[in-house]
């Protein structure tokens, strides 16, 4: 077969773009994150004194919509629009120094009618953390602003709980992790609030917005440091979750390593791995609670680099059928269990011996697994706006450790990723992206079937299509309280895609 391959160059190029990768990884291993609307606007709000302040209100404005909102399609708007209006409604009220208020006002008005637009008809709301008390807090903020018709909350939605919250915070109660992500939406009582003790280095639930708000102010200190080093990286606007530590170097190098892509990995990097992973598992990074995402795609990353660990941990997570993204968890995660399976089936093709001991959970999760696929053959998820992601994530953790009875599942997966490729080679929900392009490519070539005629065009398209967009902008796709990219990330499912369609 005839492939192009300027997009991936020969196998020593995308060699080479993968070593470079894994460097960087040690050269900022705080992460790779795209700025954040929403957590961009909370700074503005929270902390005009804060270095950064008038390139944060620039980069709100630059980023507005033409009809005036924030963010993406399907009710994702929501939250960065109402926190961008918010934020310009507070600078243009405070006058703060160098505001260009003939931009702010504007754009603040434009936001209120698309506000208002967005919530007096029936919105369908993503399943984003947080999403039931960052709405209520912000409605309230601008509600309190004046000078316009009240914003009506989404149906469904409510005060109390926040309230409920915001006391429990003002009397000092021990804050959990998964909250303390959010802290900004305890309102004054963050301040100093005793509950949420910052880490070592100076992060506050591992959010700009959290920290600012827990600071209060310009007050000398570790969180003050690390609140300017994270303003620094994007020369103001700040990401939605910093650091991410585990999580960006558990899916680096296990897209890479999935994949067969050579790459030399730092043994301190393997190392620094393992020594992340408790007997309750890790998190993403300083700050967030261990869940069992990170934990279980660290693990299959070890088991795949030759550095098998006990993923015995991961029965911290366990929920009878399934597994939870952590104790407690409201809702649940289809690509949580996919990696979970990986984990589980990668450690015990690693350890043969250790295979009986694990077999019943790797055939219980691959039936749960199944049984969650739509007729159409693909998967959702809760932590990725795309389906596209929740496929391959399945359909590659089915077809290693499924076995014959996940035969007919993969096989409807990769018919779905065949029927729904764009015109122009790619894939995509909204539109046609690089990131998803090369979920959809990888869905087809690490299953059975890849040598299938119609596989093969699809694939030549993709990398086609991958040649072209090599340098438009990644879209926003990962679920945290805002869409985000985790760049390296993304930047490794391509490559992986890559050396996958390389002419053999």
């Amino acid at each position: 077969m005839s492939r192009t391959s300027t997009a991936a160059g020969t196998a020593a190029d995308i060699s080479a773009r993968a070593d470079d990768l894994v460097s960087s990884l040690m050269l900022r291993p705080w992460g790779q994150v795209s700025p954040s609307v929403y957590e961009t606007g909370r700074l503005v709000s929270l902390a005009p004194w804060l270095i950064g302040h008038r390139e944060r209100l620039d980069h709100l404005t630059a980023v507005q919509h033409a009809d005036g909102s924030w963010g993406a399609p399907d009710g994702y708007g929501l939250v960065p629009t109402l926190s961008a209006t918010e934020a310009l409604l507070t600078a243009a009220r405070r006058g703060d120094p160098g505001v260009d208020l003939d931009a702010a006002a504007p754009a603040a008005g434009r936001g209120l009618r698309a506000l208002s637009a967005m919530l007096s008809a029936p919105l369908s709301l993503p399943d984003m953390p947080a999403i039931e008390h960052i709405v209520p807090s912000l409605v309230s903020l601008i509600n309190g602003h004046g000078g316009h018709p009240p914003l009506p909350l989404p149906t469904g939605m409510g005060y109390g709980t926040l309230d409920t919250i915001r006391s429990w915070v003002a009397a000092g109660q021990d804050i959990p992790d998964k909250l303390l992500h959010a802290l900004e939406i305890a309102g004054p009582d963050a301040r100093g609030a005793l509950g949420a003790r910052p880490s070592v280095i100076g992060t506050v639930g591992a959010s700009p917005a959290a920290a600012a708000a827990w600071l209060g102010g310009r007050v000398a200190g570790p969180v003050l440091d690390h609140l300017e080093a994270v303003v620094r990286i994007h020369g103001g606007p700040v990401p939605v979750g910093l650091p991410i530590t585990v999580f960006e170097r558990g899916w680096v190098l296990s897209w890479l390593a999935r994949a067969g892509v050579p790459v030399e990995v730092p043994p301190e990097m393997i190392a620094d791995l393992r020594a992340a992973i408790g007997p309750q598992g890790t998190p993403a990074g300083p700050g967030l609670p261990a869940d069992a995402d990170t934990t279980s795609v660290a693990l299959y990353a070890l088991a795949l680099l030759g550095s098998p660990y006990e993923p015995d941990c991961l029965w911290h997570f366990h929920n009878g059928s399934h597994f939870t993204t952590w104790p407690g968890e409201q809702g649940v995660s289809i690509s949580v269990n996919a990696h979970v399976l990986d984990a589980f089936g990668q450690y015990a093709a690693r350890r043969p011996d250790a295979a009986p001991r694990y077999g019943e959970v790797i055939t219980g999760l691959s039936a749960w697994l199944r049984e969650r696929q739509d007729p159409g053959g693909f998967w959702a998820d809760r932590w990725h706006a795309s389906p596209y992601y929740a496929t391959v994530s399945c359909a590659l953790a089915l077809a290693d450790f499924g076995g014959p009875a996940s035969d007919e599942a993969v096989a409807a997966a990769a018919r779905w990723v065949l029927d729904t490729q764009r015109a122009d080679g790619s894939w995509g929900r909204w539109t046609g992206t690089r990131e998803e392009t090369s979920y959809a490519m990888q869905t087809l070539l690490l299953t059975p079937g890849r040598a299938e005629p119609r596989r093969e065009a699809a694939v030549e398209r993709g990398l086609e299509y991958l040649t072209r967009a090599a340098d438009e902008r990644h879209v926003p796709l990962w679920h945290d309280k805002d869409l985000y990219v985790p760049v390296a990330v993304v930047r490794s499912a391509e490559l992986a895609a890559a050396h996958l369609a390389r002419p053999s």
